[in-house]
């Protein structure tokens, strides 16, 4: 029988204590969630009553249940258009190796270096004059464009790993190149695709500064900003705060366990498939 080692008992206990860092959060959060409105207690100690009617409260008040649905949409249609567009325009990126091609791909990663902040105001003239503030279809292309530049260069650092010999076997079965993309790379790049789904799903799914700027003045609300509602200038309600918080957060980290599944499939199967 092997001999359990000091040193092993100090990887895990350090293991142990960064979980328990990492975990400390969370644990504030839920006890802020069952926490009732006037329990003044020691915050760091759970609730002598704890209750779940803060989270009956948010999502009414909040109206959380439409802020869903809103935030679905838009995460939805940003990704769809994030993936179209970025694998598509990757695969020519990384197949072509004339120079131009190494241009434009770094003319892209230019986008990626560069903070949001500097095409806000241009951004925002650029959506009044076509009549899309407060229009969620604003959201979708900020987020579109956004994005796309960290996932091109993940996509095209991916198709470049993936040998050309399958390319040359679909162009003998004569297959174009349209084909080869769709039938061919595109099934082979999962794992990328996985990644790129839940790296911006997130990040769009918890935006809050582009919807209170861009959504200003309409009824949609995503669920950033119907939280927002329970914070007030002489004070807040972080009971429902933090219950709007565990909400909001259960769709994605729902989407996130079941993308990690498939990327994880996607790995194991490398290219074989």
């Amino acid at each position: 029988m092997r001999k359990y080692t000091w040193r092993e008992g100090l990887v895990e206990g350090g293991l142990g204590l960064i979980a328990l860092v990492i975990l400390f959060p969370v644990y504030i959060l839920v006890m802020g969630a069952i926490r009732p409105a006037g329990d003044f207690g020691n915050r760091l100690l759970p609730p002598a009553n704890p209750t779940l009617e803060n989270f009956v409260i948010a999502w009414n008040d909040a109206g959380l249940l439409q802020a869903l649905l809103a935030s679905l949409v838009i995460t939805a249609l940003s990704i769809v258009l994030v993936v179209l567009i970025t694998s598509a325009a990757a695969y020519p990126l990384a197949r072509i190796t004339a120079t131009w091609s190494k241009a434009v791909y770094y003319a892209f990663m230019v986008g990626f270096l560069l903070p949001f902040q500097l095409a806000l105001i241009p951004l925002y003239v650029a959506f009044r004059d076509l009549g899309l503030l407060g229009n969620p279809v604003s959201l979708v292309l900020l987020y579109a464009g956004l994005q796309a530049p960290f996932s091109l260069f993940l996509y095209t650092e991916f198709i470049r790993s993936v040998p050309v010999d399958y390319d040359e076997a679909a162009q003998l079965d004569g297959a174009h190149r349209g084909e080869i993309y769709f039938h061919v790379v595109l099934p082979m790049v999962k794992p990328i695709t996985g990644t790129v789904i839940v790296l911006n799903a997130v990040n769009i799914w918890n935006d809050f500064y582009a919807p209170l700027l861009y959504l200003s003045g309409s009824d949609v609300k995503t669920l950033p900003l119907a939280i927002y509602q329970f914070t007030g200038e002489f004070g807040s309600q972080w009971e429902l705060i933090f219950a709007g918080m565990i909400i909001a957060a259960i769709p994605v980290l729902a989407a996130f366990l079941i993308m990690q599944k498939a990327v994880f499939r996607g790995y194991a199967s490398g290219l074989k498939g």
